[in-house]
């Protein structure tokens, strides 16, 4: 039986793209989300990727998935779920933006984590990828709830590896930079598509879903007494978070 991978958050952008990419390196894939019309497209792309509806801020849902995997040999979690919600100051920012961006991105990561452990050990190896952000590295202004909310995903990976120690589960935390996928930048500033595609304007190359899919499929597929930590990817434009090269016309 092949070892099983469940990707949050796969119904677009770097959940999608991971979730073919392990299908297509021999995994079998559990593809969840909440936009089952998007997964059903996913799953028309290769036979080795299951969907399934799922809602990690909803504990019941995350129940009933790790129900139905009992007994399977699931050997990696990508905690892929989240996103940023406003592009606002914290002066000017809403609570219930900040309890949304931790919901998705911290508690929904949790949740999953918490759920899947036991299936590993049940297993005998696993692997969990947190898919935080340079945003969890260092801050910048305006966006202060995905900033708290990444640098606490930063905080699970480290504290999980320590606590997991002597068990036979690893622990990575995927740490992209800019990355230009069809929503995320839109989603941040409610749908303006002029202001979303402003954050890449003048970028040779910003990275791609795929880009980051990449990094994922490496780090899983290492051999099982290998953990990468911590990997930060960003494009060869970005020397940092504050210093981007942009081509002027």
């Amino acid at each position: 039986m092949k070892n099983y991978a469940v990707v949050t958050g796969a119904s677009s952008g770097i959940g999608a793209a991971t979730a073919k990419l392990l299908a297509a390196n021999g995994f079998h894939v559990i593809a969840g989300a909440r936009r089952m019309d998007r997964l059903a497209e996913l799953a028309k792309s290769d036979s080795n990727i299951e969907i399934v509806e799922l809602d990690v801020t909803n504990q019941k849902s995350v129940e009933t998935l790790a129900a139905q995997l009992v007994g399977k040999p699931v050997s990696v979690l990508i905690n892929n779920a989240g996103g940023a919600f406003d592009a606002a100051s914290i002066e000017d920012s809403d609570p219930e933006i900040w309890a949304k961006t931790y919901e998705v991105n911290v508690t929904g990561a949790v949740r999953m984590t918490k759920a899947m452990i036991p299936l590993m050990k049940k297993h005998g190896e696993g692997h969990i990828v947190l898919m935080s952000s340079t945003a969890g590295r260092i801050a910048y202004e305006n966006g202060g709830t995905y900033v708290a909310a990444k640098h606490a995903v930063a905080a699970i990976a480290g504290t999980l590896r320590l606590e997991l120690n002597g068990q036979p589960i690893r622990v990575t935390e995927i740490a992209p930079g800019m990355v230009k996928t069809d929503e995320f930048a839109v989603t941040r500033f409610s749908g303006d598509k002029e202001k979303a595609a402003k954050v890449y304007e003048g970028v040779e190359k910003p990275l791609t879903d795929s880009d980051i899919a990449e990094t994922i499929r490496w780090a899983v597929m290492l051999p099982s007494h290998i953990n990468i930590d911590l990997l930060v990817v960003r494009p060869v434009a970005q020397a940092a978070q504050h210093k981007v090269h942009r081509i002027t016309k």
